[in-house]
């Protein structure tokens, strides 16, 4: 949906996560992109949509605390430890298997670090939320993409005014 780069780092993860459903057409790619079939899918799916719930706050829409407070949950499941290596530069880890949800924790954790956690947002098209990493330098972008998701919005605008 954009022509936006790719997120940095760990949240091009979360980025890809969040993108393998397409709102408006409801064309779901979890289980391709990722590999996953029963209890593992059903818990990729709530913490993609826990995790978009997120990228809206992110963006300044009101969500349910519901959301947040599974992707918490989910989340706490995925402990992190920090390792170093033989020159001494600290990384984290995930405490057990490298799942997706520890591979997830730890991409939020080294982007809350660097300060970039709060730049992967969601699109504030409704029939759209397809996530992006918001590079504007103020951090104040809406839409995935202003040629498409952002001239709608205008568009509407200038109607509502007109009509």
């Amino acid at each position: 949906m954009t022509e936006r780069a790719p997120a940095p780092g760990g949240l091009a993860l979360v980025e890809a996560l969040v993108n393998t459903l397409s709102v408006d057409t409801g064309d779901d790619r979890l289980a391709a992109e990722f590999g996953l079939t029963g209890d593992a899918l059903d818990r990729a799916v709530a913490l993609r949509e826990a995790l978009r719930a997120a990228c809206l706050a992110h963006a300044g829409h009101d969500i349910p605390p519901g959301r947040l407070s599974e992707l918490n949950a989910l989340l706490a499941e995925a402990p992190l430890t920090v390792t170093l290596d033989h020159e001494g530069a600290a990384a984290l880890a995930p405490a057990g298997a490298p799942g997706l949800t520890a591979r997830v924790a730890t991409a939020i954790a080294e982007a809350l670090a660097a300060g970039t956690w709060t730049r992967l947002k969601a699109c504030a098209a409704d029939d759209c939320h397809w996530a992006y990493y918001d590079r504007s330098p103020a951090g104040r972008s809406r839409w995935c993409s202003m040629s498409v998701c952002g001239s709608r919005a205008k568009m509407r605008t200038y109607r509502a005014k007109r009509g």
